[in-house]
């Protein structure tokens, strides 16, 4: 079989291309612009590295070509990156998705699966969020998703196999950018942990479980379903900065501070749907953590 990976050089990408290449009758090609990662798979074998854009329409076309599956990750993938460049968001997670799509039409693949994100549903009346809550993003990266999954859905009908999966708040060896490698680089710092939003609540969910769901979507036919990929526990963002402190012995202070505008409050998977179809079973939410902070601080 051979896959392609968009984005397949970043965090989520890179964890899933070495799950990938388990299976010895797998080959991978990935597709990257490098935009916010090294390439880190030069010289492996069964590994096709191209850089590129998926902005870019003749590179997802010579990506595409002799393709059996596209694992599309390749994203603009901050809420506050999308907020500091909604230029940037727009061109990459919606246009670029069509791109891809599109290039998935016309070269015959076999099946693709796009990455959402829990950021479609915006600020939620309740907890757990099912899959059936109503889209109504709070963000720029949110609304950008979101416009993606339409077009998924209309490529779904018109009889491409399509697959989504919405992550919750994905954490692991190798991620940047976001809360945990955040306040793991200020305890080791002395620096404050700073915490936006009091009460804050949100779904932590283990890469490997991820990749193992998205792995998992390749054989399983979801019928047009979209699935929540989360721990389905909250995590608040004061018990995460305690254990984050006691883990790595800093001396560091946790302070609040305002809540930010784009940012959802509270948020937990329901997950029951992808128990049921994939046999998803998770690990709890916050059980690899030392394995990160172990990672981190080496």
């Amino acid at each position: 079989m051979r896959v392609l990976v968009t984005g397949g050089a970043g965090f989520i990408g890179s964890h899933l291309v070495q799950k990938l290449l388990r299976e010895p009758t797998v080959t991978v090609r990935i597709l990257d612009n490098l935009h916010r990662c090294c390439n880190g798979f030069a010289g492996v074998p069964r590994v096709e590295f191209l850089q590129g854009d998926i902005r870019d329409r003749q590179a997802v076309h010579a990506a595409t070509d002799g393709i059996d599956v596209i694992y599309h990750l390749a994203a603009q993938s901050t809420v506050l990156g999308a907020v500091k460049d909604i230029d940037y968001s727009f061109t990459t997670n919606v246009a670029g998705t069509l791109e891809v799509l599109s290039a998935a039409c016309e070269c015959g693949v076999r099946k693709v699966i796009f990455t959402s994100s829990r950021e479609v549903y915006g600020q939620t009346a309740s907890l757990p969020v099912p899959e059936s809550a109503p889209l109504s993003p709070k963000n720029a990266y949110g609304t950008s998703k979101a416009a993606g999954e339409l077009y998924c859905r209309l490529f779904a009908e018109s009889g491409m196999d399509v697959e989504v999966l919405r992550l919750a708040n994905v954490y692991g060896p190798g991620d940047s950018e976001r809360v945990i490698p955040l306040f793991l680089a200020n305890a080791l710092n002395g620096l404050p942990l700073v915490i936006h939003g009091e009460n804050k609540i949100l779904d932590f969910v283990w890469i490997g479980d991820v990749v193992d769901a998205l792995v998992s979507v390749q054989t399983v036919p979801l019928s047009g379903q979209t699935l929540n990929i989360g721990s389905g526990e909250g995590t608040s963002l004061l018990d995460l900065a305690q254990q984050i402190l006691r883990l790595t012995r800093s001396s560091s202070v946790i302070q609040s501070a305002g809540a930010r505008k784009a940012e959802v409050d509270r948020f937990v998977a329901d997950i029951r749907l992808a128990e049921n179809l994939l046999d998803y079973c998770p690990s709890r939410a916050m059980a690899h953590l030392p394995e990160v902070v172990a990672v981190f601080t080496r």
